[in-house]
């Protein structure tokens, strides 16, 4: 059990019932876990517990005094067995400390409750949020989601890039923006948004078209993660992919092609670039798509059809894909891969894995610039 004397165990909302000699615990609706306890000691242990949380050394001290020889080593191995179940966490960070933070971030502590255990606890997943620096490109449909969630999340810092201004057909899905803001710059008043939302976090608001490769020179200086909704011009996604590959920073992003939502990411020396899957992306769009349907796509023009509770499931997705590489609290589930949404069959969900080119020039680049600056540290 990682620092095991320093830790403070603590139980997490959980309840049990006995059935002979096990025990039948559930945390999760989903799941129940049977644990042996012929004589009772693991109840006990959990109902001290589930009092107060203890260090493991005063929890041994409470259970000898009713009666159960244990050292510490046997404590430690049965604490271990209960954080691989997912039953204990690190009491010492339920919170961050700060009575107004804890309140302000309730239910975001209480969602990383789910993952904490006693090696990493639930504030440490939300410090990480709140130290983090994300770069959204663009805060239009998708874009604007992203930012609402984010900050919601209680990212630290945010800068944001569009060139676009407000007009009325925004409103149906860019929930940032108000008809008094008509014709004014979106990426301004999408900062204005999060100061007057959370004055704790740091906003940048950058309005620049990205026309061409150079636009992006410095825009990801600091950042942890790159997210963006952005589909034009037609060489941004290569740009960027090439960009953030180089510096070792995460890439999510998404799209609606016709009635289907598509997200993915990229994790800089472990997973499939966007020029990676560059032979399958326009055939990516639809699983199974062949080649005069690729072509044809990319020939398609029409209106945006996004709706506000689409832009918002993609903005959600995304924004939840940069949680994962920020905090650590799941591995990145898009990484290498293309998600795809039906919003034709009730959002039914399909990821498409893809690999890694070994030719792929934007990897092999990216790894030769990494290796001569720090030829023995991987991010």
């Amino acid at each position: 059990m990682p620092g095991a004397g320093a830790v403070l165990v603590g139980l997490k909302d959980c309840v049990w019932e006995r059935s002979g000699d096990e025990l039948i615990v559930m945390l999760d609706r989903r799941a129940r876990t049977h644990l042996a306890d012929r004589d009772g000691s693991l109840e006990l242990l959990l109902m001290t517990l589930r009092d107060q949380p203890r260090s493991p050394e005063e929890l041994r001290k409470v259970l000898v005094e009713a009666g159960v020889q244990v050292d510490s080593e046997q404590l430690a191995a049965v604490l271990d067995g209960l954080d691989q179940v997912g039953l204990v966490e690190d009491a010492t960070g339920l919170g961050l400390e700060d009575p107004h933070l804890d309140a302000r971030h309730f239910s975001n502590l209480a969602f990383y409750g789910q993952f904490s255990d006693l090696a990493c606890s639930r504030a440490s997943f939300l410090r990480r949020m709140r130290r983090a620096h994300v770069v959204q490109l663009g805060v239009g449909g998708g874009g604007s989601a992203i930012v609402q969630c984010l900050a919601g999340m209680g990212v630290g810092s945010l800068t944001l890039v569009d060139r676009d201004d407000v007009e009325p057909r925004n409103f149906s899905r860019q929930f940032l923006y108000r008809h008094a803001d008509l014709g004014r710059s979106k990426v301004d008043r999408a900062a204005e948004w999060v100061r007057e939302y959370d004055p704790t976090i740091q906003v940048r608001a950058v309005d620049r078209w990205i026309g061409q490769a150079g636009d992006l020179d410095g825009l990801f200086d600091g950042a942890d993660v790159v997210t963006g909704s952005f589909d034009e011009p037609p060489g941004a996604q290569a740009w960027v992919n090439q960009a953030v590959v180089g510096a070792g920073i995460p890439l999510v992003s998404g799209a609606l092609f016709g009635t289907q939502l598509v997200y993915s990411s990229v994790d800089p020396g472990r997973s499939a670039c966007q020029a990676c899957a560059a032979s399958g992306v326009a055939g990516a769009r639809s699983p199974g798509t062949d080649g005069l349907a690729a072509r044809l796509d990319e020939r398609l023009r029409g209106t945006n059809p996004l709706t506000g509770p689409v832009s918002a499931i993609v903005g959600a997705l995304i924004a939840q894909e940069a949680a994962r590489y920020i905090t650590g609290f799941q591995p990145p589930y898009a990484a290498g891969a293309v998600v795809f949404l039906d919003v034709r069959n009730g959002f039914e969900s399909h990821r498409m894995a893809i690999a890694r080119d070994p030719d792929c020039e934007v990897c092999r680049q990216a790894a030769d610039v990494r290796s001569r600056a720090q030829p023995s540290v991987r991010r």
